[in-house]
């Protein structure tokens, strides 16, 4: 029988072996941890497990930014809403601030993780962010090399959750973050062309200040709100969830003012695209890919883009490398039309009868909004707007002199901002309206003169 002595002998000797194998296991774990990936540590463990037929019972998703060309919407949402989901124990956080914005953004950092629950369904979700090189050209067309940041979301859970986790619980992530999106979204004008950028669209206008036809007003926004309505009735009758709109009249009627009401309106993004800058069909298809859902698409004063007035443009010059009407039109309602759901494309022109007819078909340009020159109803909003009065002396005299001569809205807003006193605003607004009316009289007593001229040689020569 071993003594007391031996045995206590024996388990010193093993608890300083088994601290000593502790101690070189945590250095070898260190070691390894600064050496080697976290994600390439998992991807071999995983190999290893399935040498030995080891089978883990967690499952996992990897939702990228990006799929293929296109932004994921699954990733989109997911970042939505996870920011709903930062709980205390979240230790890094992105925090960032547009100049327009009036809180704080708050978004998960790469690496860190998040528990949710669902159903009695417990998953994480977890940040990883990779980067990568990337050669691009400048607006100059200079090339440069730029680091790129690959993010993705990691969504874990059970094996056996599977079924609910894709059937319930991620259309449950896309329904919060849309509503989540739809409280907190800050519409914005991104731009369309050699150099594409984006800002927050601060711009004040509204329907209800608008100095346009009432009636035609009402017409639009009720016309506005049956398309977004309606999904399921454009999926049932097979055409694509678009809407196209034609503003037309002289300038300073409140084409772009209107544009920035309808994005207020419905919380759209608005993409401007400037034709001068793109070159071929293909140009043109690429910016399309770049528009997101439920934006506006602009092309401003298309009349003035005379390269899409002939069909055979593009026959003459470089066959199909060059931009052509054909190009425009597959793009507005052909097959690359149907890559994206309830979107709306405005044209704008100040002369109508100069585009060709194959752009203003219904199906293209489905509701044609004539911006007139100011009316009395028209100068009773800019009033309100500007000075703050509904109803004065002088706005008879005024209402009678703007239904005999053409004023634009522009033009009256310019005079009434001349003074904040109501009456100085409104006198020099009825000088103005009466320097016009007399400008107008002597040019058409000019055109009259030069047609009396005209026919009196006829009248000679007959006698």
């Amino acid at each position: 029988m071993p003594s007391t002595t031996s045995v206590l002998s024996a388990y010193t000797t093993f608890s300083a072996s088994t601290m000593l194998a502790r101690t070189m296991l945590n250095e070898v774990q260190n070691l390894t941890n600064q050496l080697i990936p976290q994600q390439l540590q998992e991807k071999v463990l995983a190999k290893l497990g399935g040498l030995i037929g080891y089978s883990s019972s967690q499952m996992t998703l990897v939702i990228d930014e990006y799929n293929g060309l296109s932004l994921n919407q699954m990733f989109e949402a997911s970042e939505a809403y996870l920011r709903t989901k930062i709980s205390p124990s979240v230790v890094r956080l992105k925090l960032s601030k547009a100049p327009q914005e009036q809180n704080f953004s708050l978004t998960v950092n790469k690496g860190e993780k998040i528990v949710d629950s669902f159903d009695d369904v417990q998953v994480v979700w977890q940040m990883i962010c990779t980067e990568t090189q990337k050669t691009k050209a400048d607006c100059d067309g200079y090339f440069s090399s730029e680091s790129v940041e690959r993010r993705s979301v990691e969504l874990s859970f059970h094996k056996k959750h599977k079924e609910k986790v894709l059937s319930s619980y991620l259309p449950h992530v896309l329904e919060r973050s849309e509503a989540i999106k739809e409280e907190n979204k800050v519409v914005k004008l991104h731009s369309l062309g050699n150099c594409y950028g984006e800002v927050n669209l601060d711009h004040p206008s509204t329907f209800d200040k608008l100095a346009m036809d009432p009636t035609l007003k009402q017409e639009l926004m009720d016309d506005l709100d049956r398309f977004v309505k309606r999904r399921k009735f454009y999926k049932r009758v097979g055409k694509v969830w678009k809407r196209g709109y034609l503003l037309y009249g002289p300038p300073g009627t409140g084409k772009s003012s209107l544009i920035a009401a309808m994005a207020n309106y419905l919380k759209f993004d608005i993409f401007d695209l400037e034709l001068t800058s793109i070159h071929s069909n293909s140009d043109l298809r690429r910016l399309l890919l770049a528009t997101t859902n439920r934006s506006i698409l602009v092309i401003e004063d298309i009349d003035c883009s005379s390269d899409f007035q002939n069909r055979q443009a593009g026959a003459h010059n470089q066959g199909g490398n060059q931009l052509t009407l054909s190009g425009l039109l597959n793009f507005i309602d052909g097959l690359w039309s149907s890559c994206g759901d309830e979107r709306i494309i405005v044209f704008t022109t100040n002369h109508k009868d100069r585009l060709d007819p194959a752009l203003l078909r219904p199906g293209r340009m489905d509701m044609h909004i004539h911006m007139s020159y100011c009316t009395p109803s028209g100068f009773r909003i800019l009033a309100s707007n500007y000075l703050g009065v509904n109803d004065h002396s002088m706005f008879t005299d005024i209402e009678q002199l703007i239904t005999e001569v053409d004023v634009t809205p522009a033009e009256i807003a310019e005079e009434l901002m001349k003074s904040e006193d109501v009456d100085i605003a409104l006198k020099g607004l009825v000088k103005y309206l009466h320097v016009k009316k007399i400008e107008r009289g002597k040019a058409n007593g000019g055109e009259k003169e030069v047609s009396e001229q005209e026919r009196e040689p006829e009248s000679k020569g007959r006698s």
